[in-house]
């Protein structure tokens, strides 16, 4: 029963095995940043245009659903502040039983392997794979590779956050793209569980295309990317011509043609 419950649900935030997400739980890190401010219209138009998924803290659930139409919804169970004394120091900000009160279909929690904070951290992922199992409710585990003198996009350090978190009870993985897809199927080959690519920060439309194609091109299942498409001036295109990599195995220039985007950008 647990399992297909489970399976339902990871059908809820993906299309065809194949994940594009898009997080916006960015407020409880940078506050009411450009994009979040009417975050409903957001949801609304980078669902209309190709997300399989949204997610966001259990608090703004409300604003979700309304708006969502038939894509999944992820809560998100912990987070930092910039303002914080320590960004990577990821606290809980809610419970498996709290996200599915409001709706979710999946949860996740962020993970920083090296990190000071790394033993508290893989404790909360237990906790809330365990409850989760439970239930019958997907893990997404976004796994970062971020302490003292690690190297961020290094694919051996991203291969072993990645298998940490299957080790520890994750159904689908985000991490850092480590920069090639030759060096990124080596973090794919770390663990039997899909792995997606983090947008990072954002930059050019192309080079942004590029990235996702390389991933997938690596076996990446798909991409969660926040600020890329939120902050982007058209976020309903650009969100459609992510769609189009993922999705359809578009190459970059095809996806922006096909998302009326400049293909030069």
């Amino acid at each position: 029963m647990t399992d297909a419950g489970k399976t339902a649900r990871l059908n809820r935030i993906s299309t065809d095995d194949r994940l594009l997400t898009i997080p916006m739980d960015h407020g409880i890190t940078l506050g009411a940043i450009d994009g979040l401010v009417d975050i409903e219209a957001t949801i609304r138009e980078v669902t209309a245009n190709g997300a399989d998924a949204v997610l966001t803290q259990p608090g703004i659930a409300p604003r979700v659903h309304p708006n969502k139409g038939d894509a999944g919804y992820i809560v998100h169970l912990n987070a930092s502040t910039t303002l914080g004394p320590d960004q990577t120091d990821k606290r809980r900000t809610g419970t498996v039983e709290d996200a599915v009160r409001a709706g979710a279909d999946a949860v996740s929690v962020h993970i920083n392997v090296g990190s000071d904070h790394e033993p508290d951290q893989i404790t909360a992922l237990a906790d809330v794979a365990a409850d989760a199992d439970r239930l019958g409710v997907p893990v997404l585990a976004m796994a970062y590779a971020r302490g003292p003198g690690v190297d961020e996009h290094d694919a051996a350090n991203l291969g072993h956050a990645v298998r940490l978190a299957e080790e520890v009870g994750a159904d689908v993985i985000k991490t850092a793209y480590s920069g090639s897809t030759e060096s990124f199927q080596r973090v794919v080959d770390a663990t039997a569980k899909p792995v997606i690519i983090a947008g990072g920060d954002p930059a050019g439309d192309r080079e942004t295309l590029q990235g996702i194609r390389d991933a997938m091109d690596a076996g990446a299942a798909g991409v969660s990317t926040g600020r890329t498409v939120f902050q982007h001036a058209t976020p309903g295109a650009m969100t459609a011509a992510i769609s189009a990599v993922v999705h359809d195995d578009a190459d970059p220039e095809a996806a922006l043609a096909r998302a009326g985007l400049v293909v030069d950008a």
